[in-house]
C-alpha cells in the first residue's frame, strides 16, 4: 500500500473532510466523495486512516507532566448543562496567582487533542480550563464521529453558557489573578467571539477559524487576537464584515491570515496541521495572553 504523504492529498480531499466534519454531509456521502480520489494506487482505506485524527502519537503533553498539575474537575454551569467535567492545569511550582485561558474544544467535545492543548497553555505560565460541553450527554465518547454526533444534540448557546459558567469558576478560583481570556477552535472560535460579545469583564479572545457574530460588537470590551487558514473559504468568507464592525465600533483587535493553512491548521492530529502556521499562530496566542491578563 503506497505510504501517503501531504503531498499527496488534493485540496478537494480536505475540503470534503471539512465537510465531513462539520455534519454538511453524512459518513455514506463523504465515503462515496472520497473514493473519486482513491486512484494510483491510493486506497479510500488509507486515505481515510490518514486524513482521520491521531491521537496516540501527537500528544505534546502527557497528563503525569512533572511540570504540570492536571486534574479533571467539575464546576457548575446552571444556565447550561448543569455539572460540567473539566480539564484544569497549571505549573506545578507555581509561586503566585495566576491568569485563566478558558480553552474551547472543537465540535466534538473534550478530545484528546484540546486536552493537550489545555495542558500547553497550562504549561505556558497559565491555569487554564478546558470544559467538556458533551459532559450533560456522558462526556466525550472516545472517538469524534460519535462526538459530533452527540454535539449536534445540544443546543450551542446553551453550551456557550457553560463556557460562561468555566470563566466564572477560573475568575473565581483561588489560583487565579482574576483576569481571564479565552482561546478556542472552529465551534470553540465562535464561543471565544460569543463570549467576547457576552462576557463584559473577559481580559482578551482569541479564535482560531471560529464563525463571527452577527449582533452585539458594540458591547465587545475584550481585545480579540483572530486566527484565520487562508484555504478556508466557509470561515473567512464572515471575516469582511466582522472586520467593518470592529473598525466602525472601535474595538481593539489583530487579525492573521496564515497562507496555504487549511481550517483546522493548528490541530496537529490530522494532515491538516500547518506546522509552521501553527506555532507561529500558538506564540502569538501565548505572548498576547501574557500581554492582556498579567
Amino acid at each position: 500500500m503506497k505510504k501517503l504523504t501531504k503531498e499527496d492529498i488534493k485540496q478537494e480531499v480536505f475540503d470534503l473532510y471539512d465537510d465531513y466534519a462539520h455534519n454538511r454531509v453524512n459518513r455514506r456521502i463523504f465515503l462515496d466523495k472520497l473514493s473519486t480520489y482513491a486512484v494510483g494506487g491510493i486506497t479510500v482505506g488509507s486515505l481515510l486512516s490518514f486524513i482521520s485524527p491521531d491521537y496516540v502519537k501527537k500528544i505534546q503533553v502527557s497528563q503525569d507532566d512533572p511540570n504540570l498539575k492536571s486534574e479533571y474537575i467539575h464546576y457548575d454551569s446552571p444556565k447550561g448543562g448543569g455539572s460540567i467535567k473539566a480539564l484544569l492545569s497549571r505549573p506545578s511550582e507555581a509561586k503566585e496567582k495566576l491568569p485563566g485561558i478558558v480553552v474551547v474544544h472543537e465540535n466534538r467535545g473534550l478530545n484528546p487533542h484540546i486536552a493537550d492543548v489545555g495542558r500547553r497553555a497550562g504549561l505556558a505560565g497559565f491555569i487554564s480550563i478546558a470544559p467538556d460541553a458533551l459532559t450533560p450527554l456522558g462526556g466525550y465518547p472516545g472517538n469524534d464521529d460519535d462526538g459530533r454526533e452527540l454535539q449536534r444534540k445540544r443546543d450551542r448557546n446553551e453550551m456557550l453558557e457553560d463556557f460562561i459558567a468555566a470563566f466564572e469558576y477560573l475568575k473565581n478560583h483561588p489560583e487565579c489573578n482574576g483576569k481571564v481570556g479565552v482561546v478556542g477552535f472552529c465551534f470553540g472560535g465562535w464561543i471565544s467571539n460569543m463570549m467576547a460579545v457576552k462576557v463584559p469583564d473577559l481580559g482578551a479572545a482569541v479564535p482560531f477559524y471560529g464563525g463571527q457574530p452577527t449582533e452585539g460588537i458594540e458591547n465587545i470590551n475584550a481585545p480579540l487576537l483572530l486566527h484565520f487558514g487562508e484555504l478556508d473559504t466557509r470561515v473567512n468568507a464572515g471575516w469582511p464584515a466582522y472586520e467593518e464592525a470592529l473598525k466602525q465600533n472601535g474595538k481593539e483587535y489583530a487579525a492573521f491570515i496564515y497562507e496555504n493553512a487549511n481550517h483546522g491548521f493548528h490541530n496537529d492530529t490530522t494532515p491538516r496541521y500547518d506546522r509552521e502556521a501553527a506555532e507561529l499562530a500558538w506564540q502569538r496566542t501565548i505572548d498576547f495572553f501574557k500581554e492582556k491578563l498579567t
